[in-house]
């Protein structure tokens, strides 16, 4: 009795060392997806948080644990090298590709005003500056920002993705920003305005052409010959 007991304890006990090689983890509105060992994170994962942030690398007692990658949902990153759940070194990446540095940084500086994709190809012919780093630009939705990673509506101080989906709620810092710095949805001119314009200043009327005909007229009447030497 005593031996087959032994040997179904360590069964036991190898079925709870098995590294599952698929498997999948929600908590908390997080979601897993990779092998684990002792239900814990363990080897190649992926973990996903409920903002999309996502993490690809390697895991360890069911923490980030060696080299892995957070890919934010803009489409910036962080490479970096973990221990325990903690990034010992690691590197930034824009969603446009610039690399982050923090010593001799010199992009958009004062000497430099480029979007990187204007360093990266070159500036644009004359009439077609950009307007953001993207071009053509986004089309922003009426009354919201376009405030880098997603559109912020600032009557109910939400950002959503690019994609609709819900980033974050703007405290009153991030709120001052957006609104003294980004770019904002251009207001379209009420048709009824246009048609007011249009009737005083006679937009494309024919009186138009037949009041410059007269000032050319009158400039041509008024005009003094030089005398002769």
């Amino acid at each position: 009795m005593s031996c087959c007991h032994v040997k179904w304890s360590e069964k036991q006990l190898l079925r709870k060392l098995i590294i599952k090689k698929e498997g999948k983890m929600e908590l908390t509105g997080s979601s897993y997806e990779g092998p684990t060992l002792n239900s814990r994170m363990e080897g190649e994962g992926e973990y996903t948080f409920p903002s999309e942030t996502k993490y690809i690398g390697q895991m360890k007692d069911g923490m980030f644990h060696g080299a892995g990658v957070l890919h934010f949902p803009n489409g910036s990153k962080y490479e970096a090298t973990w221990e325990n759940g903690i990034a010992t070194q690691g590197a930034f990446t824009f969603a446009d590709g610039l690399p982050y540095q923090e010593k001799d940084w010199d992009y958009c500086d004062g000497n430099d005003r480029r979007f990187y994709t204007e360093r990266c190809n070159g500036l644009r012919p004359a009439g077609e500056s950009q307007l953001t780093d993207l071009h053509p630009p986004r089309v922003i939705p009426d009354g919201c920002y376009d405030c880098g990673d997603g559109f912020y509506d600032p009557t109910t101080r939400i950002i959503t993705s690019y994609d609709g989906a819900f980033l974050r709620t703007a405290d009153d810092s991030e709120h001052e920003w957006i609104v003294r710095t980004c770019r904002v949805a251009e207001d379209p001119i009420p048709e009824s305005f246009l048609e007011e314009v249009s009737c005083v200043f006679n937009l494309g009327g024919e009186e138009e052409d037949e009041t410059e005909n007269e000032n050319e007229t009158n400039i041509t009447i008024n005009t003094v010959e030089p005398p002769n030497l």
